[in-house]
């Protein structure tokens, strides 16, 4: 099978996926094995790309050309396989969770589920292996509109305010500012291509591209940067499956992706240490940081917690990006891998703490590690890596930006750095001490309704396996972490 063949399967199966979930509704185990299947397929397609392509020919395959000279085209480069290889392997393992989750839940509506969910992954592969950056927009978009029904799956009043805030904020920056940068982009060079070095040259000004580069940024509003954050927080009232891929890896990662991938291909990183927006980026990304662990560090309700904790995490991705150095860009490339390993393991414990002991509040999880030992070893694991200590995969990308900040002279980026993982050590901690250290208090042990007792020991068997799988990977990439940091350290060479 060809390069271009392999792009058109990699796009076509989510899908046909979709479709497969569609008529199969009636049949739930049907179509849970169909998602899983895809699933399957998807990351045995991506990673046969990985291990054939030749980065100095890489294959393109073009799907339309709405303007002459600007196609909708995808061509792979190594941040985006990256991003694709993370996002395809989770998907099957999430499916996996969901299966456990919805049922145990009781979720009305799976059909659509899976579907949404199916359309979403397909638009994220869109995203990664996007040639230039019309095809990542359209995809982008396409993101944006299909997980506006998983948001909103509830269908309560709470649920579509939600809902209407995650469309209004993240299509009104990306209309707003990005497509805005884009078109300024195509007007001055008349290319939008990802180009190694960046596309602008010595033909703009520093002034110019910097406007440019603010515009970029805050139109990428997947990626959270304050002020545009708050569609994060309100979307975790989305299932916790939702909350796991979509709001932990596919839409978020989506977000930081692209502004590295613009940092690195329509402005070069050397372009992007000369420029004074990049300084006032950076120290935006490095408030963002530490005041959403602030934030995170008050919240009591464990998602509520794990969200501002994302937002927090999201930006060391853009601070690596605006380094302008090559360890930033290479620090930044692998926490998307890394963060997104850990998070999806704490988002998966926390709603396997939900559907089996009723219990959703940091205050409530006294003792809970005698009754659930897998789940909060688990989360344990995650929130290690989330801290950035050993031995967790989030030391190794922590460790690079913190070696990026140093090459680029910026003690702040160093000390932002150090204070936030004092915090994500204060936000995190206390939930496992309590857990395993504290006792149980028997007034707490009843469900949110009110009702009957907890039930005791372990969540449903396809929630326990994928949050042990997730979490053993977050140790495995610690010890292992070649294939991600090979593939970001390609990035930075071509």
């Amino acid at each position: 099978m060809s390069g271009a063949q392999l792009l058109a399967c990699i796009l076509a199966v989510p899908m046909l996926g979709a479709i497969g979930v569609a008529l199969t509704r009636h049949r739930p185990n049907l179509r849970e094995g169909v998602s899983i299947a895809a699933g399957i397929v998807l990351f045995l397609l991506v990673a046969t790309l990985a291990a054939t392509i030749s980065w100095d020919a890489a294959p393109t395959l073009v799907l339309a050309e709405p303007v002459q000279g600007l196609a909708l085209a995808l061509t792979p480069e190594p941040l985006g396989m990256l991003f694709a290889l993370v996002a395809s392997f989770l998907w099957p393992i999430t499916t996996l969770y969901a299966l456990g989750y919805m049922r145990a839940h009781h979720e009305q509506n799976q059909t659509r589920f899976y579907v949404a969910f199916a359309v979403s992954i397909g638009a994220a592969m869109g995203i990664a292996l996007a040639g230039n950056m019309l095809t990542l927009f359209v995809f982008y978009e396409i993101l944006s509109v299909a997980t506006y029904p998983l948001v909103t799956h509830a269908g309560t009043d709470k649920a579509r305010r939600a809902g209407r805030l995650y469309l209004g904020l993240l299509m009104g920056t990306s209309i707003g500012f990005l497509l805005l940068a884009m078109v300024w982009t195509w007007q001055l060079t008349g290319t939008l291509d990802f180009t190694p070095g960046g596309v602008f040259g010595d033909k703009v000004g520093s002034g110019m591209l910097s406007v440019l580069l603010v515009l970029y940024v805050f139109g990428t509003g997947k990626a959270a940067i304050m002020p545009f954050h708050r569609w994060l927080p309100a979307a975790m009232v989305a299932p916790t499956p939702v909350s796991a891929l979509l709001h932990a890896v596919a839409v978020v990662k989506a977000g930081v992706f692209t502004i590295l991938k613009v940092a690195v291909y329509i402005f070069g990183i050397d372009t992007i240490a000369g420029l004074a927006a990049a300084d006032w980026l950076l120290a935006l990304a490095g408030f963002t940081i530490l005041m959403a662990s602030i934030i995170a560090l008050r919240k009591d309700n464990l998602k509520a917690r794990l969200a501002y904790s994302t937002i927090s995490q999201l930006s060391y991705i853009v601070l690596g990006a605006m380094l302008g150095v090559v360890a930033g860009a290479v620090g930044g490339g692998l926490h998307i891998a890394m963060h997104a390993f850990g998070k999806i393991t704490l988002f998966f414990c926390a709603g396997a703490i939900m559907v089996t002991a009723h219990k959703t509040r940091v205050s409530q999880l006294n003792g809970i590690g005698r009754r659930m030992p897998w789940t909060m070893g688990a989360f344990a694991v995650g929130a290690v890596s989330m801290i950035g200590a050993p031995p967790a995969a989030g030391f190794i990308s922590k460790w690079y930006l913190v070696l990026g900040s140093l090459d680029a002279q910026q003690l702040f980026a160093v000390a932002v750095i150090v204070i936030s993982t004092v915090l994500n050590a204060a936000y995190f901690m206390p939930i496992i001490y309590a857990a395993f250290f504290k006792p149980e208090d028997p007034a707490q042990d009843q469900d949110a309704h009110g009702g009957g007792h907890a039930d005791h020991g372990e969540a449903p068997w396809p929630i326990l396996l994928a949050l042990v799988t997730t979490a053993l990977f977050a140790v495995l990439l610690f010890f292992f972490p070649g294939a991600p940091l090979a593939l970001v350290q390609r990035m930075v060479a071509l």
